[in-house]
């Protein structure tokens, strides 16, 4: 395939050219906007962690050997993992202004050939984004050799799939445990005006109703209450750095002490095994970390690092002293979990500050739900989960999306975690282990980006996946070890939704293996003439299918069957490609099939993971002007040698949509405020039937040759005559003599999910009346 790029602006459309010029002041808004979105889960921490280490294995004793040991690994796990880990390494390996896990993947795609998405091409790596962060690939010594190793051995490809998806599905599972914890956490002041034998049977009933508020508010989308949620947080840290001052001062100056790292010695030391399974309440203190890095796109690097480094990181660090402190004067509480966030706040504010936590909770379970939304969309992209319903819940922000299954999914399995444990013990548990998998699979995979992205010594890479995935392998095996105590929610969680990920992957990529071996060659298209009865009827005719080259096998099934096709006929793809986004200019990939007498184009829609499909009549506009676009730049390049001896092969050519070339549409009664300077393609007469009446506006300059005016004409006719759409109506089946396995995922689990996911988004907004369905079963 030749690939004929035309000159284009690459600064015409790039979202980043605004945050390489942005002055401090909008820097700061950034940040300020920042702390609602990305640091609501984080700030609320303070609430389940003193609780939920505290809870079962170790005791607070009047020694304060406990509390101190407490206070210096928090101090600590805070300023390595987000301060050290994120803040200055993990946010520099964005793609595109974009982070996540799945982030990391895609950026390990276009640095090393480990992509498992079938339909790729060379043309995808032109792609402006493709390599647009300048980072230079890994291209000598160890890291030349870690390349080449992953690119031949398909089973590393799958492993490092897996990876990604793991960390996925432990994101997933933090969206049904966030909201829990961080809900039950904050309405648990309620335990001290509350009898002891009672107050479970309020907490429970009003935590559940403050959930399902939550999920219910997801469809009117965060930006109609986002501008509350800053304000909340910051409010929200106000009150705990200045009860922590307060706490501090009043109570034990000296608690700072407890910062050297000589404490959690002699804590581990005095502790034992005890101190070794606490710290799975300890690592809570860093949820929602992640955020950080997954929320890249919405921000940029500095605003994030300001926020994080200045207001932040110094308000939790005084929370947790201040809350020591207390604890230090206080041996015997009586409350039910003897220890809690609440004991250390002055009993004459207790009420105003409980509101401020069940909003501030509110807020922090807002992020880790649109998070979720976000991450299933960029799986769904790409070809790693099923289809689901994607609702724009705002005009200007293309981020924020709603999707109605997943909401009430996570409703449900959230009220049944809050109701089946009723107390912050086992979620706690549940959550520590989500959390700390996501953070080991980012340190994998970011050992990796060190090598084959930021081209960097093994060593260093070695060095960071050592540092910090020995604290994190620790933190994890404290976690682990509670599986029968609650632990085993997000596993079993993960489980499921990586087996829903497994099934939907293989039994896609086994759906176009068949086409790709069942593709018709280009001798049977030549081959069709009227004197085999095949009838061509005017309009255009649009095939979906998932092929880049060659012709489909359910056209061959259509003719078959239905010995017709329209005069022009167009075979369209809609991929995604693992870039974040794609230009406009670089939208459509418009080449020719066959002879220019059959007009048989193929055109190629693609779209970035983060992207959103135009779900309206622009894109069956842009589909037709990047076909007008195509002859128009076809007819004004002189046929050389090469174009003759190349006639039965496709030639590619990038073309933009509608707002970024020369050639215009106008239907009906439309009329162009520049035509003056656009010549007007002659328009045909209309028979007394009523019908669309269509014309391109053409660049005067350069002039077309009178082949290329007579296929836009052609063109033109046969848009006016209208669009049919042809669509695969697929059935997949295991073909005889499959294993039980491959039988049981292809027959039942795949066919399932094919059956009850959403039809691609470009297919719910055809017209029902020129859409046909053509069936095809397909052994696999």
């Amino acid at each position: 395939m030749i690939l004929r790029r035309p000159v284009m602006d690459i600064e015409a459309w790039n979202p980043n050219n605004a945050k390489k010029k942005e002055s401090w002041k909008a820097v700061l808004t950034l940040a300020y906007q920042s702390l609602g979105v990305v640091y609501g889960d984080l700030s609320t921490s303070p609430l389940y962690v003193y609780k939920s280490t505290f809870a079962e294995d170790i005791k607070h004793s009047e020694s304060n050997e406990e509390i101190y040991g407490v206070l210096s690994f928090v101090f600590w796990t805070l300023t390595l993992i987000p301060l050290l880990k994120y803040v200055f390494i993990v946010l520099r390996a964005d793609d595109n202004g974009e982070g996540g896990t799945f982030a990391l993947y895609s950026l390990l795609c276009r640095h090393a050939r480990v992509s498992t998405l079938p339909n790729g091409q060379l043309a995808d790596e032109e792609l402006y984004e493709y390599r647009k962060d300048g980072i230079a690939s890994g291209d000598k010594g160890l890291g030349l050799s870690l390349k080449s190793t992953l690119e031949k051995h398909r089973l590393l490809q799958k492993i490092l799939l897996a990876l990604a998806l793991i960390g996925t599905c432990m994101v997933i599972g933090d969206g049904v445990l966030t909201p829990a914890i961080s809900v039950f956490s904050a309405v648990s002041g309620l335990e001290l005006v509350v009898s002891k034998h009672h107050h479970q049977y309020i907490e429970v009933p009003v935590a559940c109703i403050i959930l399902v508020f939550l999920f219910y508010l997801q469809h009117y989308g965060t930006h109609r209450i986002g501008f509350l949620f800053a304000p909340i947080v910051i409010t929200w840290l106000f009150c705990i750095s200045a009860i922590g001052v307060y706490n501090i001062f009043h109570w034990n100056p000296n608690v700072y002490q407890a910062l050297s790292p000589y404490y959690m010695y002699k804590f581990l030391k005095k502790t034992r095994k005890g101190g070794w399974m606490s710290l799975g309440g300890i690592l809570l203190c860093i949820t929602g970390s992640e955020a950080m890095f997954a929320d890249l796109g919405h921000f940029s690097q500095l605003s994030i690092k300001i926020a994080f480094s200045f207001v932040v990181y110094p308000s939790l660090i005084l929370a947790y002293m201040g809350q020591a402190a207390y604890l230090s004067r206080h041996h015997v509480i009586e409350s039910y979990y003897r220890i809690g966030f609440y004991e250390s706040v002055p009993e004459k504010i207790r009420w105003p500050v409980l509101g401020i936590a069940i909003l501030a909770a509110v807020v922090g379970s807002q992020a880790i739900i649109t998070g979720t939304f976000s991450i299933i969309k960029q799986c769904s992209a790409l070809g790693c989960f099923p289809r689901v319903r994607i609702i724009h819940t705002s005009s200007k922000m293309c981020g924020q999306i709603y999707i109605p299954a997943i909401n009430w999914t996570l409703m449900l399995l959230g009220l049944a975690v809050t109701i089946g444990f009723r107390d912050t013990k086992h979620i706690s548990n549940a959550s520590g282990l989500a959390v700390i998998t996501v953070m080991l699979v980012t340190t994998c995979l970011m050992s990796l980006v060190i090598v084959l992205c930021w081209n960097r010594n093994v060593v260093l890479a070695i060095c960071f996946i050592f540092f910090f995935g020995s604290i994190e392998a620790l933190y994890f095996s404290a976690s682990l070890i509670k599986f029968l105590e609650g632990a085993w929610v997000p596993v079993a969680l993960s489980f499921i939704f990586l087996a829903i990920m497994y099934i939907w992957q293989y039994g896609t990529f086994q759906k176009y293996e068949f086409d790709l071996h069942n593709k018709v060659s280009l001798d049977w298209l030549l081959g069709l003439s009227p004197n085999l009865g095949i009838v061509r009827v005017r309009g255009i005719g649009l095939i979906h299918t998932e092929l880049v080259s060659g012709i489909p096998a359910i056209f061959s099934h259509f003719v078959t069957n239905l010995p017709a096709f329209h005069q022009v006929l167009v075979l369209f793809c809609v991929k995604y490609v693992p870039v974040p986004h794609v230009r406009p200019a670089e939208r459509f990939l418009v080449g020719r099939v066959g002879p220019k007498g059959y007009r048989v184009y193929r055109c190629i829609a693609r779209y970035g993971y983060r992207d959103s499909l135009t779900d309206d009549v622009e894109f069956e506009r842009d589909l037709v002007c990047s076909i007008a676009e195509f002859i128009r730049s076809e007819g004004e390049e002189c046929d050389s040698p090469l174009d003759k001896n190349l006639e039965n092969e496709e030639k590619m050519t990038v073309i933009g949509t509608t707002s970024t070339h020369g050639i215009k549409m106008l239907e009906n009664d439309e009329k162009l405020s520049d035509v003056a300077s656009d010549m007007e393609l002659g328009e045909t007469h209309s028979p007394d039937i009523p019908r669309k009446r269509v014309r391109f506006l053409v660049p005067e300059s350069p002039q077309m040759d009178s082949h290329a005016q007579a296929e836009l004409r052609e063109l033109m006719e046969a848009r006016e005559a209208g669009m049919a759409f042809i669509l695969g109506h697929c059935y997949v089946k295991a073909k005889s003599g499959s294993s039980l396995m491959k039988r049981v995922v292809i027959n039942v689990g795949y066919d399932f999910l094919r059956r009850n996911c959403a039809s691609p988004t470009y297919a719910l907004n055809l017209p029902r009346a020129s859409t046909l369905e053509v069936g095809m079963i397909y052994l696999v």
